[in-house]
């Protein structure tokens, strides 16, 4: 039986536990937390959590400030799953693996996710504590999670990208943002394999090529989430900035800290979001 038989039955093997652990209908929407964005569970009235550990054929978080846990709850009006902490390439995973538990989202019934995730900022027009709408992103990585057999189970052998993120969720993030007087920016974000941060000559270059922001995560999520059909919207917390003449020597305790500062802001608009999304 070849690897890619293996992944399918991984997949529902997974979807399975998950189903019969939390019992009941299972929720259209999923939260991915990333860096210093955990504390969105504290607004979530929380039925389930399942430990990394504990979940078949899951990989497990090795990134500090990555609990490490699925979460099931109530976030407002709204039924949400919340994956505590996210897998990266950097660790050492395949694609497959570090995207693994999207395909298990999909498996579930998830229709819609938001990706969250601290990032570098290159746009002259950021400061650190911003929050960023991510509209599109540039790809980066050396691996493709899509690469390899296509199972048309999964999705299209070649999915289009023209929307990565939802439009229509996009204009509902800003009319949030606008209602309730929220520095909101947009911008690009450009995913890198990490994990070392950025030299000043790479954040010129992510710039120059129309990136705002930049990180080592989501960009293999939302590739996998639209190749199964998932609406995706998406959040950059500014964390440090790089760019042509600004350049802050930072540290992953440095981030965590930014983030952490920005958390209230995050929670709040995908708290919003996803109770003015009538189909979840």
């Amino acid at each position: 039986m070849n690897q890619e038989v293996n992944w399918l039955e991984r997949i529902q093997e997974t979807a399975s536990f998950i189903k019969q652990k939390v019992g009941g209908e299972m929720p259209k929407a999923a939260i991915i937390l990333g860096s210093g964005l955990g504390n969105l569970v504290n607004e979530i009235d929380i039925k389930v959590a399942i430990p990394y550990s504990e979940i078949p054929n899951f990989p497990i978080s090795t990134v500090e400030g990555h609990k490490g846990q699925l979460i099931f709850g109530n976030l407002g009006d709204k039924y949400v799953m919340a994956m505590q902490g996210r897998f990266h390439y950097y660790e050492g995973y395949s694609m497959k693996e570090a995207t693994f538990p999207v395909r298990v989202m999909k498996a579930i019934g998830v229709k819609v996710l938001c990706v969250s995730n601290a990032a570098g900022g290159m746009n002259p027009n950021f400061r650190v504590g911003d929050v960023m709408l991510i509209t599109d992103h540039i790809n980066l990585f050396p691996d493709h999670p899509l690469r390899g057999k296509n199972y048309n189970e999964l999705g299209p052998r070649f999915p289009a990208m023209n929307e990565a993120y939802s439009h229509r969720i996009l204009d509902l993030a800003r009319n949030i943002a606008k209602e309730n007087d929220i520095r909101l920016m947009e911008g690009v974000y450009v995913g890198t394999q990490g994990p070392t941060f950025e030299t000043p000559s790479e954040y010129r270059y992510f710039y120059r090529i129309g990136g705002d922001a930049v990180g080592m995560s989501t960009v293999p999520e939302v590739i996998v989430a639209r190749h199964g059909d998932m609406e995706v919207f998406g959040l950059s917390v500014i964390t440090d900035l790089g760019g042509e003449g600004i350049f802050v020597d930072v540290s992953h305790e440095e981030v965590q800290q930014a983030a952490s500062k920005a958390e209230p802001i995050m929670s709040f608009l995908v708290k919003e979001i996803i109770n003015k999304l009538e189909e979840v």
